[in-house]
């Protein structure tokens, strides 16, 4: 949930690291800072510039007082020990001569702590990475040289962690470690990087080395060494970054989260194109050996977190009313610490936009060996630990997703699950026709989302409304029920406004008592076998005064005119396509009443992009 750029190399490497930090910034916003090796004056030392709040402080404070350096670690944070200031902010410093960088959580640091304050070192911060950097020292007090020292220390650490470390004696070289967090290598010619993303290095290079779970590494600007969780030297295959820097820019929008929402129908494309036709799915979509495998799945267990969960929950009605085959559905924080019943041919899918989800991937972790026919994710990062430790895997294909809130990651998941259903239901002798009729479905998909974006202006118009409210209620049924849930989420993770959602039914159950003339109610309306069962939900709700906005399919009569303080009607007919599509005036109007509010869209407080901590 924090950003590492690390670097050494025969230039300086200031802005490269500040470049990249602003890249990762989306992942961690409340503080930031840089250290380097400065050789001037002798002796060697670590210099820091480090500042609470945004990059831009940190940027103001380095025009201030400049820094140079040839090896240097930087970091963008997002706080889970110690307030989010000044002191609490990395690179932390033991002495001149340690300097650490550090995402996730060392379990142990407490023991650490009072271990290190024993010896005689004071700590100036309330962060459990402090505790790292005065470790590596207390090794080297021992007669350890750094990079021994480095390992010796990291071998004390527990929890989730990714490091990296520099050391003024060691004027070119930094240590790495992954336990848990995301860290890749990249490589250039007479430097070499350290980063939690490749994005970050994407100005530098497009050559990787993704670190395994366990993997260490020492570069300099000439090498490259890395050794796995058994201490073995192992080499891990060069891969090459398919982002492109364009695609991180937000170009003309406001915002990188209203440019990600109008991305929709061009993503859709991406993550249908050669995988369906108008003949239906391709054999790109999964191989022979997959096909095998997916033709032994009994039942489906989906486990996952945040809107990556909603993805989920709208698999489990198409898995289930299309393909026929039993699937439950939970949340990877509480799955984990469960001790799950598990039936013979049960397959085991995780789904994530970034792939380093740290509660996703220790359900998948613990479901290695909990006899499941099979693992598959839904992602949308290549070369992710999600993708690596899967079995199988289903790529997304929405490019970067920069905005916390999380938009055209969801619809390609979805886009992607609908396809997945349509494979077992054909493995399980769907007929024909309504393959067909599914399949067209999909290919309309895009269009259907162009559409849908064009009423941006009567959105605009509810969010105006809805803007002074302090509280919101979604109203949904049936597949529809988990896009009300996604609704509310995207409005009180961007506007701060408290909203919850409700399977329209429950409403006589207690949350009517909610319902009075200053409660918003957003409804998601499709013309489907539910209509008549959720008008009536929605007249519970004018009777009791309560200020209604009602999404509706056009398709056929909804007879709802009249009905609502404000209707819109959009494109939305179809099993796969109507919650896609519904989801999008939602996102737009979270959007708008964030603007209209004036908070950080892009950036909303207490979040993170990337969970990578538990």
């Amino acid at each position: 949930m924090c950003g590492i750029v690390a670097a050494t190399a025969q230039r300086d490497i200031v802005q490269i690291i500040l470049t990249g930090l602003k890249t990762l910034e989306y992942r961690g916003y409340d503080s930031a800072g840089i250290a380097v090796v400065a050789e001037s004056p002798p002796p060697a030392h670590i210099e820091l510039r480090k500042c609470a709040g945004k990059l831009e402080n940190l940027e103001k404070r380095l025009a201030e007082q400049p820094l140079s350096g040839q090896c240097g670690i930087g970091h963008t944070r997002w706080a889970t020990h110690g307030e989010p200031n000044t002191r609490n902010a990395h690179p932390h410093q033991s002495g001149q001569k340690v300097a650490v960088v550090h995402n996730g959580i060392i379990e142990n640091h407490q023991l650490l702590r009072e271990k290190l304050q024993a010896a005689g070192f004071e700590f100036a911060s309330q962060t459990d990475t402090e505790s790292l950097a005065h470790l590596v020292e207390f090794h080297q007090q021992q007669g350890k040289d750094f990079i021994t020292a480095a390992n010796a220390a990291i071998d004390e650490l527990e929890g989730a962690y990714a490091v990296a470390i520099i050391h003024a004696d060691e004027a070119q070289t930094i240590v790495g470690a992954r336990q848990g967090s995301p860290l890749v290598v990249g490589l250039g010619i007479g430097e070499n990087f350290i980063a939690s993303d490749v994005q970050a290095l994407l100005p530098v290079t497009n050559r990787f080395h993704y670190l395994d779970e366990g993997d260490r590494v020492v570069i300099t600007p000439e090498t490259v060494s890395i050794t796995d969780a058994s201490g073995a030297v192992v080499q891990r295959p060069i891969r090459q970054a398919e982002v492109s820097l364009e695609a991180l820019d937000k170009g003309q929008y406001r915002h990188h989260m209203l440019k990600e929402i109008y991305e929709q129908p061009e993503a859709i494309r991406r993550t249908l194109e050669g995988r369906l036709d108008e003949q239906g799915l391709t054999a790109w979509f999964v191989d022979q050996d997959t096909e095998k495998l997916l033709r032994e799945v009994k039942k489906i267990h989906i486990v996952a977190c945040g809107t990556s969960y909603h993805a989920g929950l709208v698999a489990r009605y198409w898995l289930e009313d299309i393909a026929r085959i039993p699937t439950r559905v939970e949340i990877a924080s509480e799955y984990r610490y469960r001790n799950p019943v598990v039936e013979d041919g049960t397959l085991f899918l995780t789904i994530s936009q970034s792939g380093e989800t740290a509660d996703s991937l220790a359900a998948l972790r613990f479901a290695k060996d909990n006899g499941y026919l099979a693992t598959l994710a839904v992602c949308n990062v290549a070369n992710s630990s999600l993708d690596r430790e899967s079995d199988i895997t289903l790529m997304t294909r929405a490019g970067p997703e920069i905005g916390v809130a999380s938009t055209k990651a969801l619809t390609t998941q979805l886009a992607v699950l609908a396809m997945f259903t349509l494979k077992m239901a054909q493995l399980n002798g769907l007929p024909s026709q309504r393959q067909k009729a599914l399949v067209q479905q999909l290919l309309e998909l895009p269009e259907k989302l162009a559409l849908a974006l064009q009423l941006d202006p009567a959105i605009q118009s509810i969010a105006e409304k809805v803007v002074t409210r302090d509280h919101a209620l979604f109203l949904g049924r049936g597949r529809h029920y988990p896009i009300a849930m996604e609704g509310a989420l995207k409005l009180k993770e961007i506007s701060y406004i408290h909203a919850e959602a409700y399977p329209a039914g429950e409403l006589k159950h207690g949350p009517l008592a909610l319902v009075d003339e200053d409660m918003p109610v957003i409804a998601v309306c499709p013309n489907d076998e539910l209509l008549e069962k959720l008008k009536s939900n929605i007249e519970e709700v004018r009777a009791r005064g309560g200020e209604l906005y009602v999404f509706v399919d056009h398709t056929g009569d909804h007879g709802l005119d009249g009905a609502t303080n404000q209707l819109i009607a959009l494109e939305a007919s179809g099993e796969f396509t109507s919650p896609i599509v519904f989801n999008v005036p939602l996102q737009l109007l979270a959007y708008h009443v964030a603007v209209l509010r004036g908070t950080d869209v892009d950036q909303p407080r207490n979040l993170a992009k990337s969970v990578t901590v538990e």
